[in-house]
């Protein structure tokens, strides 16, 4: 079972919690602490024996805790996740097999693309595939589409797999903090369209990836994993884009572990990762 706590500081909070625990005869099998002391605030992770009830658990520790408490209590970790894609298929297939092997802690509901390109690949690995065309519609149109189709199904998260268009201010709000993308720059360097490119004409010499949460704020959400590798002159903005690619699926698979496993704070623009 895992339980995530995030409140405001204050003397005896470990205590408390330990005490709510021990009451219902719960083990602590690993937990993770941080106290952020500019902001006063309080997070742990912790990752326990078995225990039933867990909304009553739930309602304990919030009698212990501020009242400002965000409290979970998961007794099945394992979450439900929906993809958006359009026609890069790199961080998609990393998913895909995954998801297969059952190794991504999460289960693939099914992928959203308004292109068909990818719609193949998904029908290898049997994964539902809904085609969404943005064209010849207004982007209201479009999202509520997409948005009928999530809520046929159970779902955790949103995660955009090279989903190449701005979502709305609307779309955005209605699944808050619950939208992942990965970001093919090293943020907050070359934000937007054609990073590489931005890049090769900059002549940097390391190129990397960003997954964070999606916000209103163009590639500005709250970071949960980067990755940078070196480059030189004797890349082309292509071989650019090549080697991106890698660290690009990289760097989703780490930020989706990282999230589905509950290791993931969200305070203001800020994330506290517990790896």
């Amino acid at each position: 079972m895992i339980i995530v706590i995030q409140c405001k500081d204050r003397v005896g909070l470990v205590a408390a919690i330990s005490g709510v625990l021990s009451a219902n005869n719960i083990n602590i099998v690993a937990m993770r602490e941080h106290v952020d002391t500019a902001e006063n605030r309080f997070f742990m992770r912790l990752e326990t024996t078995h225990y039933e009830e867990a909304d009553k658990l739930q309602q304990e520790l919030l009698q212990v805790l501020p009242q400002d408490a965000n409290v979970h209590v998961n007794p099945l970790p394992e979450k439900k996740i929906i993809v958006l894609v359009t026609k890069e298929y790199h961080c998609l297939a990393d998913i895909l097999i995954r998801n297969y092997f059952k190794t991504l802690g999460a289960t693939v509901q099914c992928v959203i693309g308004n292109h068909t390109t990818l719609e193949n690949i998904c029908s290898r690995f049997d994964v539902p595939f809904h085609f969404v065309s943005h064209l010849d519609k207004d982007k209201e149109t479009f999202e509520s589409a997409i948005k009928n189709i999530i809520d046929g199904y159970d779902c955790d998260y949103l995660v955009l797999a090279k989903f190449m268009r701005i979502l709305s201010p609307g779309f955005v709000k209605h699944y808050a903090m619950h939208i992942i993308n990965i970001h093919h720059s090293f943020l907050p360097a070359f934000i937007g369209a054609n990073p590489y490119k931005k890049a090769f004409e900059r002549g940097v010499k390391l190129i990397g990836a960003t997954a964070h949460f999606v916000t209103n704020d163009l590639d500005e959400g709250p970071i949960i994993a980067q990755q940078i590798i070196p480059v030189d002159h004797s890349f082309t903005a292509q071989a650019m884009m090549h080697a991106g690619k890698e660290i690009e699926t990289a760097v989703l698979a780490k930020a989706l572990q990282l999230v589905l496993n509950d290791r993931v704070f969200v305070y203001k623009n800020k994330t506290i990762v517990f790896e």
